[in-house]
């Protein structure tokens, strides 16, 4: 009787974070979703309310809360490192090739931020901002929910390097594709299915201009294009010009967060090179892309794995980095 009376008392002794974490089977230091219940009961109903507010205003914000989230974590993980604007100490990533005049949505975090500040100072990192905003932008436009493990802590510098050298990009071939993901962890499924985030958002004329007028320097377009589709969008991306004109990744279904994107590229109007290499350059792929055309269930869980998974990149935990008080600077740049 005295042991377990001894052991009740400790048990009252142990920090509630700590019990927490034992109790929902997550390693000390790990994310867990319930990380913010005790200090900021309110942080998932107010990142959820004000995304609704963005995507309600303007659908394609949804797209581009995902791409934030993914430009994130493939930079030094997710760490908010893409959220820092330029300052005596950093050099910002927003000036990267893949981020420069195409990477949206800062001010939607900064509200985000803002009332997250007023409702708890100092306590909700921007990076999980950005891990949750992902999340309630694809169910906003019909995709799948899953539970964001919280937890993050913000970076205290950028990577440019990084930024320019790890994000995929429209033009890498298949397997550049699977070695930057598989450098972060990530598998081949993760690569298709997080692929299938193209299902909503657009794509600028510079992205995918090559295969119009000259894919493998002979001067033609790329023969996996349907000629029809390329006829169409050679109309507005020129061979000079016009290049930050937008398409819809997904010409079927824009605005909805469904498995047309697969079903596009099995009729050769994905839009991007890197898109259409999923079919044409590899079995493996192959196979997933006509399993997700053929089951969007299937899309669905598998998608909602691999944003868990890549949401789980390298994040900085305990006393590492800092929560931000404003996500486009360190604390102590003022």
């Amino acid at each position: 009787m005295a042991t377990s009376m001894g052991c009740l008392i400790l048990l009252c002794l142990v920090s509630p974070l700590l019990l927490a974490s034992v109790i929902h089977g997550h390693p000390w230091g790990g994310l867990f979703p319930q990380f913010y219940d005790h200090s900021c009961p309110k942080a998932k109903e107010i990142v959820q309310s004000i995304v609704a507010q963005a995507v309600a205003k303007e659908t394609r914000m949804a797209a581009s809360l995902v791409r934030l989230h993914f430009h994130d974590c493939f930079v030094k993980g997710c760490d908010a490192s893409v959220l820092l604007d330029n300052s005596s100490s950093i050099v910002s990533e927003k000036g990267s090739n893949p981020n420069k005049n195409s990477l949206r949505g800062f001010e939607v975090v900064d509200q985000i931020k803002a009332a997250l500040e007023a409702a708890c100072p100092g306590t909700v990192s921007c990076a999980d901002i950005l891990a949750l905003a992902a999340r309630d932008s694809t169910v906003l436009v019909g995709g799948p929910y899953w539970d964001v493990s919280l937890g993050r802590r913000d970076s205290l510098g950028a990577s440019i390097q990084g930024s320019n050298n790890d994000i995929p990009a429209p033009n890498n071939t298949l397997p550049t594709i699977i070695t930057k993901f598989k450098r972060q962890g990530l598998n081949v499924v993760d690569v298709v299915a997080l692929s299938g985030g193209h299902t909503i958002g657009m794509s600028r004329c510079t992205s995918f201009r090559q295969r119009l007028y000259n894919q493998t320097g002979n001067g033609m377009a790329d023969s996996t294009l349907d000629v029809s589709y390329a006829a169409q969008l050679r109309q507005g991306c020129p061979r000079s010009g016009g290049d930050n004109n937008l398409f819809p990744l997904d010409l079927a279904t824009p605005a909805k967060f469904d498995n047309f994107y697969y079903k596009n590229i099995l009729a050769g109007k994905g839009l991007l090179s890197s898109d259409e290499v999923l079919l044409t350059k590899s079995a493996e792929t192959a196979a997933l892309v006509k399993a997700y055309a053929a089951d969007v269930n299937l899309f669905f869980q598998h998608f909602a794995q691999s944003m868990v998974n890549m949401g789980n990149i390298s994040p900085l935990t305990g006393s590492q980095g800092e929560i931000r008080k404003n996500c486009r600077r360190l604390n102590n740049d003022h």
